[in-house]
């Protein structure tokens, strides 16, 4: 017996010896300035195989075949570097590399403005850049929230109660904000905030940020700009990783990563993201939860098949399904559509798939497609609100090169929309049933990039749709730019159309929370607008460091928009098309900057007016501050192998929605600004600590925020004949229940601490 246990583990290893001598290892260290630089990515081409380098610049890349390969190193912000090795049977290869600024610090590729890879510099189209090192700096549980420290851009919260938002994009509410992921739209009025809730931040390679209209390449929404996320390639990630922090408040985060192969050829990608806030705090003592709680749970899987000629073909998935509730701090389930205790209480599940195949012929044509269905189980007080949405889209996109000048995609595309819910929105032209929204949007789009020269290239663009229920929907636009022979200087001009069709229901909770009314004054027509920009990128390299100045011009012109009015009556938000126009307009100034020593520095402001012009006069935009800025700063401190992280931003005053002329509340919120520290360690090969603290001036807004919190069914409020609200002894400025008026989180100061556990 021992014999044969003996020949089979001689056996065994025998085996295992030649299956090594088949392959062989690459490892070393990667440096910029003496500093271990982390996340750089390590590619072999020829075999799809990939790493990163860990928090002390370390990388391993095991089970390299046999032969002559090319190493390729790469990050954002540095110069790439390609070396031919050799890869002999039994000898392990041990190589470090130096990484070098890039001289212009935009090499890397980005696909977002243009719908072909390019190169940031060589893109036509403005496209702001931030890798998952920029989220890092501040963790936060989904992306929406990690939106607040970019320049031009903030997360709007819509209520108190519920802590729903959107995303601002230079004053535009978040209907304009186009989301994607890996280039594919997830089109759907409830992306905004579901399509950047419950995605693993270990799997996201980077964030691409495109402001002003798009409608030309990616249709209806992309109006105020897109917001692309960029997953990972499964052979370029990450084996293990899982990162899990918690707050002094009980919030507790977690992503899991993990990267694996479907066979010999094809590899995978799988992501949970788990999130629970289950700890009801009332710090101002309005009665009502400062924070909505939460359970959240979001599963994401990509998959990679390897094809011939390295053919694209990808697959990915994801789920996700929320229970959240904020409201009375003595409400329970059983309470809930109830007139006892008031809630918000929100039931969410949502799928999203898409891909991306290019087809086995001579010419590059691509098909790309993408699905989601949204169902929304909720009750807003006694407003029950059940929704269904189910989008189907798909396009055919071909890119071709002529006579070295003109590079043409041509494309067509189809979107299917379905939407129902239990509102008046879908009531049936009688009045006497159900009738869901069905809407087809085929269209066609072409797009010519001209070199006019070396230095300048011009985009010409133009959009076809047809909206089943709208009609016809033409979208031009144009790029041109322009850049110095050293390539330091960078001028781009554009200008362009863009189109929406809105559903209320779907895109702004304020029509269902609270105790108003939602009227309609008429059919809502699409709404269009007209934009021009003007963007100018310099790059200053000096002896010990490198500043990247990049300002901007905006002009955004909306006819037909649709704006919800709350102050022509206090008990309703009456939505309808203005009969004027409204304008966006500002600057917008970042400046990057990476010294030797190992700090940088990002500081962005934006200046901005965002009005509404109608029947000769002129007022500002509700909830929209005219100045903003933001920064980020970070220092390591080489020796004892600590980064030092402090975000922030800065928001000038907003104006509110009142309830009447009586409402003693101010008319503007103040200026005020959220600040955030943060410390990283490494710990060893595998481990990562961080801890920090978050709105370190614990600002928060008011305990009036919410009006009449104490009688949030109006049970105590006395109303005329025509519905007015009668100023009496106990509510004499004759309010009603309201949670409208809102401009930050109550959420204040707090600690947080978490752990990193990545395996390369």
């Amino acid at each position: 017996m021992k014999v044969n246990l003996l020949i089979s583990f001689f056996g065994l290893m025998l085996i295992s010896l030649n299956v090594c001598a088949q392959t062989t290892s690459l490892h070393g260290k990667i440096t910029f300035n003496n500093i271990p630089e982390p996340f750089v990515n390590v590619f072999i081409d020829d075999f799809s195989l990939g790493t990163s380098s860990n928090i002390e610049g370390i990388y391993s890349l095991e089970g390299i075949p046999l032969g002559t390969s090319t190493v390729e190193v790469s990050a954002i912000g540095f110069m790439s570097q390609k070396h031919e090795l050799i890869f002999k049977e039994g000898v392990s290869i041990n190589l470090d590399f130096t990484l070098e600024v890039a001289n212009d610090r935009l090499n890397e590729i980005v696909i977002s403005g243009t719908l072909v890879p390019v190169s940031k510099l060589e893109s036509s189209v403005a496209v702001e850049v931030y890798t998952k090192r920029f989220f890092k700096k501040n963790p936060t549980p989904s992306i929406f929230e990690s939106l607040q420290n970019i320049n031009g851009i903030r997360p709007q919260l819509n209520c108190n109660v519920c802590n729903t938002g959107d995303i601002h994009i230079n004053g535009l509410e978040g209907p304009y904000t186009f989301v994607l992921i890996d280039g594919m739209p997830i089109v759907s009025g409830l992306s905004t905030v579901y399509g950047l809730s419950g995605i693993s931040q270990s799997l996201i390679e980077r964030v691409e940020i495109v402001k002003g209209p798009a409608s030309t390449l990616f249709g209806s929404e992309a109006v105020g700009g897109i917001i692309n996320i960029i997953t990972k390639q499964p052979g370029n990630a990450t084996k293990f990783s899982i990162d899990s922090y918690g707050s002094s408040w009980g919030e507790q985060n977690t992503d899991l990563g993990i990267s694996y192969k479907l066979g010999k050829k094809n590899k995978g990608l799988l992501g949970v993201n788990h999130f629970i806030y289950q700890n009801p705090i009332d710090n101002n003592k309005d009665g009502f939860t400062d924070l909505t709680l939460q359970n959240r749970i979001s599963v994401f899987n990509k998959i990679e098949f390897e094809r011939p000629d390295h053919r694209a073909f990808n697959l990915a998935a994801r789920y996700i399904y929320e229970d959240r509730w904020g409201g009375e701090m003595g409400w329970q389930p059983r309470h809930r559509g109830g007139d006892d205790v008031y809630a918000e209480s929100i039931y969410t599940n949502r799928w999203e798939t898409f891909g991306t195949y290019h087809l086995p012929v001579v010419a590059d044509i691509n098909f790309q497609f993408s699905g989601n269905g949204h169902s929304q189980n909720s009750f807003y007080g006694l407003t029950s609100y059940n929704a269904n949405q189910y989008i189907g889209f798909a396009q055919l996109i071909w890119n071709a090169q002529f006579s070295n000048r003109h590079l043409l995609l041509l494309g067509s595309a189809y979107r299917y929309t379905y939407y129902d819910d239990n509102t008046f929105a879908t009531l049936s032209i009688d009045g006497t049933g159900n009738e869901p929204s069905i809407m087809h949007l085929p269209g066609v789009f072409l797009q010519d990039e001209i070199s006019l020269s070396q230095r300048q290239k011009l985009l010409l663009g133009v959009r076809y749709d047809y909206n089943s229920l709208h009609g016809n929907v033409i979208s031009p636009r144009a790029n041109y730019k322009w850049n110095s022979l050293n390539k330091k200087n960078t001028i781009r001009i554009s200008a362009g159309n863009g189109f929406r069709v809105a559903n209320v229901f779907t895109e702004d909770h304020a029509a269902l929370t609270g105790s108003r009314t939602v009227e309609f004054e008429d059919a809502l027509n699409p709404e269009t607008s007209w934009n021009g920009n003007i963007n100018y990128v310099k790059n200053v390299i000096l002896k010990r460091a490198i500043l990247t100045l990049d300002g901007s011009i905006f002009y955004t012109h909306f006819s037909n928009r649709i704006l919800p009015d709350y102050e022509i009556d206090p008990n309703k938000i009456i939505y309808s098309n203005l009969s004027g126009s409204s304008v966006s307009k500002g600057i917008s100034l970042n400046g990057d900057l990476m010294l030797e020593n190992g700090l940088t520095v990002l500081v962005g402001a934006t200046l901005m007016d965002v009005s509404v012009m109608e029947k000769g006069t002129k007022r500002r935009q509700l909830l929209t501050e005219r100045f903003s800025s933001v920064w980020s700063m970070t220092y390591r401190f080489k020796k004892i192998g600590i980064t030092l992280d402090y975000t922030g931003n800065f928001f000038g005053p907003m104006r509110l929605p009142l309830l009447g002329d009586l409402d003693p509340r101010d008319e503007y919120s103040p200026w005020f600004s959220i600040q955030n520290i943060q410390v990283t360690k490494g710990l060893g090969k595998y481990f990562e600590l961080f801890t920090g603290v978050k709105n370190l001036l614990n600002f928060t807004p008011g305990a009036n925020s919410i009006a009449r919190s104490f009688d949030p069914f109006d049970k105590k409020v006395q109303f005329d004949t025509n519905d007015q609200v009668i100023p009496v002894t106990d509510n004499p400025y004759a309010l009603t229940f309201d949670p409208s008026y809102v401009y930050a989180s109550n959420q204040g100061i707090r600690i947080f601490i978490g752990l990193n556990f990545t395996i390369h």
